[in-house]
């Protein structure tokens, strides 16, 4: 993000599958969230460092381990408050005692974040206040967050440039992804740049024009649905 606007971001991609963990900062008081610590924290912990903002509070996007498997440590070790998902992913969050062990993988914990959020809460940052949608398909209990000012969206792993997310792990629905991202992120405006949970950025108005799930000369009518087993393969294809 542009130095002159109210939030900066930078991207530290953790764990063998590259997620986009992001680190948030308030540009006036130089406060910072960290955005889906999956693992390889003290990598996180450089960079924050690096760029001298003060970690103050962690949002959670799903309970997927990627996304979700550094969290108890680094809350423990910071101090700090967690925020997110919605607590629709709580089972997901509990597995994360007895997840398989893979190569390149941190042990991961469970925890309680200090708040499950709801559609249209809010987190604060700072200065800064972003808005909470509730997104569900990919896991049941997913948010993102949005801040206005900077039309800046973190998706997670609702949707990526030209594909969206997998829908065929536990709880997930694909009808119900194409839905939110209908009812929840189109709404906010064709110029949103947003930042997904893997892979590069985009805008809301590049995935209507070509992105082959989402498009709006794909789907047609604004509640219309895609067969998930035709066409093209949603990605990434990671488990939990």
């Amino acid at each position: 993000m542009l130095a002159s606007t109210p939030l900066q971001t930078a991207i530290v991609p953790v764990t063998p599958y590259q997620q986009n963990c992001s680190i948030i900062w308030c540009t006036k008081t130089m406060k910072a969230a960290v955005i889906d610590p999956g693992g390889n924290l003290d990598r996180i912990l450089a960079i924050a460092a690096d760029k001298g903002v003060t970690i103050e509070k962690i949002f959670i996007t799903h309970g997927h381990r990627d996304h979700a498997g550094g969290v108890a440590e680094l809350a423990e070790k910071l101090g700090v408050p967690v925020e997110g998902p919605h607590i629709d992913d709580k089972f997901w969050i509990d597995k994360l005692d007895t997840v398989e062990e893979k190569p390149g993988f941190s042990p991961t914990k469970s925890f309680t974040p200090d708040r499950w959020l709801e559609n249209h809460d809010t987190v604060t940052l700072g200065d800064l206040t972003l808005d909470v949608r509730h997104c569900p398909g990919h896991t049941p209990g997913h948010v993102i967050f949005f801040h206005e000012p900077s039309q800046l969206a973190i998706v997670g792993d609702v949707i990526f440039r030209g594909s969206v997310g997998r829908s065929d792990l536990e709880r997930g629905d694909h009808d119900t992804l194409i839905k939110s991202i209908q009812e929840q992120l189109w709404p906010l405006g064709d110029d949103v740049l947003f930042l997904p949970g893997h892979g590069r950025l985009s805008t809301f108005g590049q995935e209507r024009q070509d992105n082959p799930f989402v498009a709006d000369s794909v789907l047609g009518n604004r509640f219309a649905v895609v067969d998930p087993d035709a066409g093209p393969k949603m990605g990434p294809s990671f488990d939990a």
